[in-house]
């Protein structure tokens, strides 16, 4: 069986359990929700909003594996990869300001404490618990060879810890009832959301400003391919990433003069160098000679005809 054969059924396969663990996720919000308002717990109903959120990046991961296996057309040369980047922002936007808000109404209940049933807190919380568990349990082996996988693996376990968290709240209402824990826990659950949430949106920002977001030595890369014989410089470098997977490069890289077939040996060497140390995934390099005026490792003068 091929190496493309085994890399089809993986992502069939995961797409399964995937699709499988979204059904699992969204059922457990809706009986957090449920059982948050008929416990009156303000901590089971942000767990249920965390378990939403994870479950929206979940279907996100779910989504970007069907596109990934989308051909590229004439408008879309690069494919829809960047679909899952719009998704992040807009979904961890949103976390963002209902993370605000049950903050200040946690805040609220500090100053009129409301009385919460613990045992349907604690039941509720179990099943969070032990259906998220299976979650990550279910995708644990197809977290190692994918990356969008192994987000929403990690997701997951996430999730579990903060079930534990709410069932120990539940506890502590249930035999010694303290109830100012539920308005605590919502704190700390929210503050946890706002800073996942914060990181995504940063994260993808930078993308869709097609930054160097690896943080990547471009003056390591200079270094390397100016050492190499017949290479006078590389210029005008820009430096992306694509999406969570792939980084593309491209450069002017000034030679002496050669034949064209000569720049392939050196293109081909740049190319394996930058995949294996710094993980590029896409290279295109512009061979020239004595073509730009200035020849700064990036290009600062918006009036140059040389990009």
């Amino acid at each position: 069986m091929s190496k493309d054969h085994l890399h089809k059924h993986d992502l069939i396969d995961s797409e399964k359990k995937l699709f499988f663990v979204i059904i699992l996720n969204f059922l457990i919000t809706v009986s957090q929700i449920i059982g948050g308002m008929i416990s009156g717990s303000l901590a089971l109903i942000s767990d249920a909003l965390h378990n939403f959120s994870d479950g929206v990046a979940i279907f996100i991961s779910y989504f970007a594996l069907k596109l990934s296996r989308k051909p590229k057309t004439f408008k879309y040369t690069f494919g829809l990869k960047r679909a899952e980047i719009l998704a992040a922002i807009i979904n961890a936007s949103t976390l963002i300001v209902i993370s605000i808000f049950l903050i200040k109404e946690a805040i609220d209940r500090f100053y009129s404490p409301v009385q919460i049933t613990g045992e349907i807190m604690l039941i509720v919380a179990s099943i969070g618990l032990f259906a998220n568990l299976f979650s990550t349990l279910l995708l644990k082996k197809n977290s190692h060879n994918n990356l969008n996988i192994k987000t929403a693996y990690l997701h997951l376990l996430v999730d579990t810890i903060s079930s534990v968290v709410v069932i120990i709240g539940a506890i502590f209402i249930i035999f010694y009832k303290i109830y100012w824990i539920d308005p605590l826990l919502t704190i700390l659950i929210s503050i946890y959301i706002f800073k996942e949430t914060y990181e995504i949106v940063k994260e993808s920002v930078d993308i869709l400003m097609m930054s160097n977001t690896s943080e990547t030595d471009l003056n390591e890369i200079k270094n390397f391919v100016e050492s190499i014989p017949l290479v006078k410089n590389i210029h005008h470098v820009h430096l992306w990433k694509l999406n969570d997977t792939e980084t593309h490069f491209e450069a002017h890289v000034e030679v002496d003069d050669m034949k064209v077939s000569d720049t392939s040996k050196i293109q081909l060497l740049i190319e394996q160098e930058l995949n294996e140390k710094f993980q590029i995934t896409h290279t295109t390099l512009q061979f020239e000679c004595g073509v730009c005026e200035e020849v700064n490792l990036i290009n600062t003068n918006t009036e140059s005809k040389c990009y």
